[in-house]
């Protein structure tokens, strides 16, 4: 019998696949409605979803373990001075702290995933792309962090970078074998080179690939969860 984890705002399900292939059954969660979602799909607020599962309501999901992302438009780094500069940024709400709250109370492992620098997670596990890299270019960075409880993740090395993000940043054009997998113009990415560099093909909604994380990462997190709960490959195992 397979380990079960609850992927709470799970967009398209990048980090889902990653823990599928370490043997998880995943259920994803999302607010908003996920067509190319590939496992088990649930439409509800993911705080909602969590609470009946934490006060074990009769019919609800009971999982081993959790993963959540979630919305960060409001704490990312990447968009924080534009937004500012616009007025922008009083519709996106942060849910990071609640989500954390519902999580302690539930009492599973855990992990809260967000981009780089958002200062809202303890930072126990950097990952980026360089770090599970296979294949030509175009590459992507795609940094992230890892708040994780109940288990813990070996943090691989971070290789240097092979050279310059293309296209047009901070006033300088550049080329170089990365793609930045976010906006349009300025020689971000392709719908293609996404899919190429992310290691996802079950979308090609331009949206649900800027919001992606890597399966390589979850598979990375899947493999010492799995072994942390006495699982690995979908069956009983001794770490």
């Amino acid at each position: 019998m397979k380990p079960v984890l609850l992927d709470l705002y799970c967009c398209a399900g990048g980090a889902a696949m990653g823990y599928h292939r370490a043997g998880f059954d995943v259920i994803g969660v999302d607010i908003a409605p996920r067509p190319n979602y590939p496992f088990t799909f649930i439409q509800a607020d993911a705080l909602e979803v969590l609470r009946d599962v934490t006060m074990k309501v009769p019919g609800s999901v009971q999982p081993d373990a959790v993963h959540s992302s979630p919305p960060c438009q409001e704490d990312n780094p990447l968009t924080q001075g534009t937004n500012k500069a616009n007025g922008w940024g009083r519709d996106h709400e942060s849910l990071t702290a609640r989500t954390r709250t519902a999580l302690d109370l539930l009492g599973l492992p855990y992990v809260i995933e967000q981009p780089t620098g958002s200062k809202q997670i303890r930072r126990d596990l950097m990952l980026c792309m360089d770090m599970f890299r296979t294949g030509p270019p175009p590459w992507v960075q795609r940094h992230r962090e890892f708040e994780l409880s109940g288990f813990t993740v070996r943090q691989p090395p971070h290789p240097k970078h092979q050279g310059y993000i293309r296209g047009m940043r901070h006033g300088v054009v550049r080329d170089g074998p990365y793609v930045a997998a976010y906006g349009n113009g300025g020689g971000k990415a392709t719908v293609s080179e996404m899919q190429h560099a992310l290691g996802i093909d079950w979308t090609d909604v331009r949206e649900e690939l800027t919001e992606a994380i890597p399966p390589a990462y979850t598979l990375h997190i899947g493999n010492d969860l799995a072994w942390s709960l006495g699982y690995y490959a979908g069956s009983m195992a001794t770490p």
